[in-house]
């Protein structure tokens, strides 16, 4: 699973996920990648469920990036707790992504199988994404 293995403070603020992603929107590894539509706190649980996927569609030929890791801690306080006390204690681990943020991007293999890998994928996720190639493969 993943998560930071050095960290300044355990707990992190919830801060607000508003507007567009300003980095990480193009491609930048691979040919095929799959973007970001909603905001969304994904889980590190769920980048993992995507990257098994996408590895057993893609039957483990050409390269596989992830861009985003889970680096935000997000708490809970145990069932049935009154109010106040105090935040609860870190119970996973996610990464913040905005609208426009690529997420996983493959390489090396056709693109009727990337397409595929990628549509795994998306139905992992909790929110609308979008498959994107690379401008090279769209002049062609």
């Amino acid at each position: 699973m993943l998560q930071p293995k050095k960290i300044k403070f355990r707990k992190s603020q919830k801060g607000r996920m508003k507007g567009n992603a300003t980095r990480g929107t193009e491609l930048a590894f691979g040919t095929y990648g799959i973007k970001a539509l909603e905001n969304a706190f994904i889980t590190a649980r769920q980048i993992e469920a995507c990257r098994i996927t996408i590895s057993r569609a893609m039957k483990r030929e050409g390269n596989m990036w992830i861009r985003i890791f889970p680096e935000k801690s997000i708490t809970k306080k145990p069932a049935e707790v009154r109010m106040g006390k105090g935040k609860g204690n870190p119970e996973y681990w996610a990464a913040p992504v905005t609208p426009g943020r690529i997420l996983f991007e493959l390489d090396g293999i056709p693109e009727r199988v990337a397409r595929e890998a990628l549509r795994l994928a998306a139905h992992k996720l909790p929110i609308k994404t979008k498959i994107v190639m690379s401008r090279e493969l769209q002049k062609a």
